[in-house]
This record gives C-alpha cells, sequence and structure tokens, in this order.
C-alpha cells in the first residue's frame, strides 16, 4: 500500500531528483515542442537500434501524449539531448513506456536521474506508483529496477508484445517482467537516497539456497540435475553476462535463454515464490511468500 503523499514528501523527492541530475551534470525538461520531440523520437532509436521511430514511439504519439498531460522528458548535457523518457497515465498509477539514454552516455548515473524526476514529477501529481515492463535477460537492468530503484518484480509476461522489429529485440519473443515501483515504500526512498541493498549470493548459497537454473563459464544456460526442492529453500534463477553480446556473438546460446528463464521463473512463481532480487552477476534470488 502506497504511504500518503505529502507536500514533504513531493519536496524531498524534488531534491534528490535535483541531486541525481547535478552529480551527472544533466537538466531535465518536459519535451514540449516538436522538434524537441522529434529529437527524442531519433536518440530512442538509436538506443534501440531501430529503422523507425514507429518501432519504439514515435513524436506524433510523444506530440498527443506531452498535449494531454503525460509524461515526456528529456535529459540535457548543455544543449545536447542525451536521454528520454516517455510515460502515461493509467489506472492508478503512470504507467513508463520507455526510458533510454545516449548509449555512449549509458553506465553515467543519467537513467537514475531520468528516474528520479519520474518519481517527484509522479508525486507532485498525487501519484504514488510508477510500472513498466523490462526483459528478464537483461541483468544491468533487472539489477537497476531492484536494487537501485527499489522497485519490485509482479508478474511475468511470456511474449507480451508479440514480435518486434528493433534492433535489440528483433527475432526473440518478447518475454517481459511487470515491475511495481511503489514510489514511498522504503526501498524506493532509500534508493533515492543512493542506499542500495543488494543479496548476498555467498550468504544465500551458504545457508542452502538451490540453483533453479545455473549457467556455464560460456554462458550457457544449466538446467539443474535434480527437481528444485519443495522445502521452501531460496532459488536462484542465473541469466546471461550480457544477452545483448551474446546475441551477436552466439545467437545460437542466447536463443536458449529465453525458455529456460520462462520456465525457472514462471515454475517458481505458480509455486508461490516471488523474485526478491538480482545479483550484480546476473543471479535472480526468489523466496516463498512466507
Amino acid at each position: 500500500m502506497t504511504e500518503q503523499i505529502t507536500v514533504d514528501a513531493v519536496m524531498r523527492a524534488e531534491e534528490l531528483a535535483r541531486a541525481a541530475a547535478d552529480r551527472v551534470g544533466v537538466r531535465m525538461r518536459e519535451l514540449s515542442t516538436v522538434a524537441e520531440q522529434n529529437a527524442a523520437a531519433d536518440l530512442l532509436c538509436r538506443v534501440w537500434r531501430a529503422d523507425s521511430p514507429d518501432q519504439i514511439v514515435n513524436a506524433g504519439m510523444m506530440r498527443a501524449l506531452e498535449h494531454s498531460g503525460n509524461y515526456v522528458v528529456g535529459a540535457y548535457r548543455g544543449n545536447e539531448l542525451i536521454g528520454a523518457a516517455v510515460a502515461f497515465f493509467g489506472a492508478g498509477h503512470l504507467h513508463s513506456h520507455v526510458a533510454g539514454v545516449d548509449p555512449a552516455r549509458q553506465s553515467g548515473g543519467v537513467g537514475f536521474a531520468l528516474k528520479q524526476h519520474q518519481r517527484a514529477w509522479s508525486l507532485a501529481r498525487g501519484i504514488g506508483e510508477v510500472c513498466w515492463t523490462f526483459d528478464p535477460l537483461v541483468r544491468r537492468n533487472a539489477h537497476v529496477n531492484l536494487h537501485k530503484l527499489g522497485a519490485t518484480a509482479a508478474e511475468y509476461l511470456p511474449d507480451f508484445y508479440g514480435a518486434m522489429h528493433d534492433g535489440i529485440n528483433a527475432g526473440e519473443a518478447s518475454d517481459r517482467l511487470y515491475i511495481r515501483w511503489e514510489l514511498l515504500s522504503p526501498a524506493a526512498s532509500a534508493a533515492a537516497r543512493g542506499e542500495v541493498h543488494e543479496p548476498d549470493l555467498s550468504a544465500l548459497r551458504a545457508a542452502g539456497a538451490a540453483e533453479l537454473l545455473g549457467r556455464t563459464e560460456r554462458d550457457a544456460p544449466v538446467l539443474p540435475a535434480a527437481p528444485p526442492p519443495a522445502d521452501g529453500r531460496v532459488l536462484l534463477v542465473a541469466v546471461p553476462g550480457d544477452v545483448e553480446r551474446l546475441r551477436v556473438e552466439n545467437p545460437a546460446v542466447a536463443r536458449t535463454w529465453r525458455p529456460a528463464v520462462r520456465e525457472a521463473i514462471c515454475g517458481a512463481l505458480e509455486a508461490g515464490y516471488r523474485i526478491t532480487g538480482m545479483s550484480r552477476d546476473g543471479w535472480y534470488v526468489l523466496e516463498g511468500k512466507s
């Protein structure tokens, strides 16, 4: 349950969002002109290596969303647009449809700053939850969502978008994890302050955690020799170290990951487990609801 949104909570979120942007030397701006929206569409095309903005979100759709009061925002360094995010209002929440940072500027905190701006923007409008989807095979996104932002994985959605044709997703089933970000939850509030809590795999393994899906040194999935234990132990599910690179270097192995991860996670969720974390080196942690 999302906590009541107070003026103090909004002001604190705005302060933390400004600090996150200042740390990486960017400023956030709502994109209200056709030229700005075209630039954002072009940027997102580069991020997803798409042939056309229609494969991601085009400027015309941004125009309509921005004009009707939705979230269409760019991150600027000087006069250069280096990140963009588009979201729209759902039933009691904001749905973050797409967010991306120029490939040359990734891993520098710009994405985190964008999401903190989105958090403050939502709270200022009385919205306490932001939701989105992401590819469960992309390790870094899982870690960011579950730990650097303090969100939770609510649902596994097999082939959610159907066939996709951009340069990253073409030829892949579009399985997604559905994320709920309760903006005033203890985890989200701590993450906004820069407090990141991560799973300790060594401790979990020492306590008897079971590998539901493993990984070889060559980044191939390894199914366990025996069925998963039914004693409520913590479960571990591996993903590739870098699935996007693997799709280029070894597409045959890359294609084996989707069904393996789908079967492992969906089976665990159906048995009453929930995803509680992702280690930096690519292991989902699943725990029983009890």
